[in-house]
This record gives C-alpha cells, structure tokens and sequence, in this order.
C-alpha cells in the first residue's frame, strides 16, 4: 500500500470529525452561516475532494493489485465514499426529496436517468461506476457494487467494471448486482437475485 493509500484511509476518519465540528458550531452558536455549513461539510466536502481526485486519478476499468507500490484510485475514491456507506441515513435523507438522489449521484459522476426510484436499504458501493437509464425502481435492500476484492497470490485482486442498468428495469428486494453487469431495457430481476460479474441480463 503506498503513502497516498495510507494516508487517504484517514479520510473517513477527517471527514467524520468535521460533521462533529460542524454540529458543534452550530449547537454553540446558532446562525444562518453555521446552519449552512452543515449540509456543506456532510455533502459537499467528501464530493468537492473526490472530484478533485478524480481528476488527477481516474478509476480505470480492469484488474489491478491493491497490496503494491502502484497506487490504486479505487482505494482512495472507496475512502471519500465510507461514510455514506457506513451511515446509510446520510444518503437516506436525500431520497426524501424526489429526484435529489439522482442529483447527488450525478454529482460522483453517475450517470443516472430520470424518474429513477431508490428505494430504503439501497446500498451503492461505487457511486461513480453506475450508470442507470429512465423509470428504473430499485427494491428495497439492493446491493450494487462494481468492484470484487479476492486474494491471490499473496496480494489482493481488485477488478472493477461499471454496472449498466437500462430504463424501464425493476430490481427486486435484496438482489445485488456485481461489477460490469448489464441489465436490459424493460428486465425484471426478480427478489434476491445475484447477479454475477460481467452478466448480461437479458429481457425476457
């Protein structure tokens, strides 16, 4: 693991404490400016540094070893996104405003439709490495994760691939879609449904 890596893994840390500094300032001091300041530390703070790493690091599609001197930009854009993966009613909030999600998505560089429902539970791993088409619902409790970690050969593999998901698809309660699968225009995934790495999911 480089330097980069290993100082990049204090982000969830830093990014934590300054939601705590950001509360506190305005539980001390109540006021317009530290009313805002909140939702700009939650939301907008892990987002403005991950889009910055992105430009100097773009996520590249393949296999890749995370235990080298070579460093991975998956790791650190995983470490800008802990937070919201570890407190999922950061991300649940924003679903209580229609079409805010979607927004928010966009905003990691997701290409998101429109009239996409995400529905409770939903857990996305790779907010950047999805790309969703129109009048897509999402089940409660659905996994999308576009990235697979496994040992070999004394270091750990990564292989990341972005999911496609077509319009008019359902996904039902409990599925999880892995890396570089592609779901259909108008499919239905039933319940508790695994999709397997770089499945073509076809409407039937």
């Amino acid at each position: 693991m480089t330097l980069l890596s290993r100082v990049l893994s204090l982000f969830p840390a830093i990014a934590l404490l300054f939601n705590i500094t950001a509360l506190g300032w305005f539980c001390t001091e109540p006021s317009v400016l530290s009313a805002i300041a909140i939702p700009l530390v939650i939301y907008g703070f892990p987002v403005i540094i991950y889009r910055l790493h992105r430009w100097r690091y773009p996520i590249e599609s393949g296999i890749s070893y995370l235990q080298t001197v070579t460093y991975s930009p998956w790791w650190g854009s995983h470490q800008m996104q802990a937070i919201f993966i570890a407190v999922p009613a950061l991300e649940a909030i924003l679903r209580l405003i229609p079409g805010l999600f979607s927004v928010w998505l966009r905003l990691w560089g997701a290409k998101i439709g429109a009239s996409v429902y995400w529905t409770p539970g939903l857990e996305i791993a790779d907010r950047e490495l999805l790309e969703v088409g129109d009048r897509v619902v999402f089940g409660h409790q659905v996994g999308l994760y576009a990235h697979i970690i496994k040992p070999k050969k004394n270091d750990l593999m990564l292989y990341v691939k972005p999911i496609v998901i077509g319009s008019d698809v359902f996904i039902g309660a409990g599925s999880r879609i892995s890396a570089g699968t592609v779901i259909s225009d108008g499919t239905y995934v039933p319940a508790k449904t695994d999709v397997h790495p770089n499945k073509i999911f076809l409407n039937k």
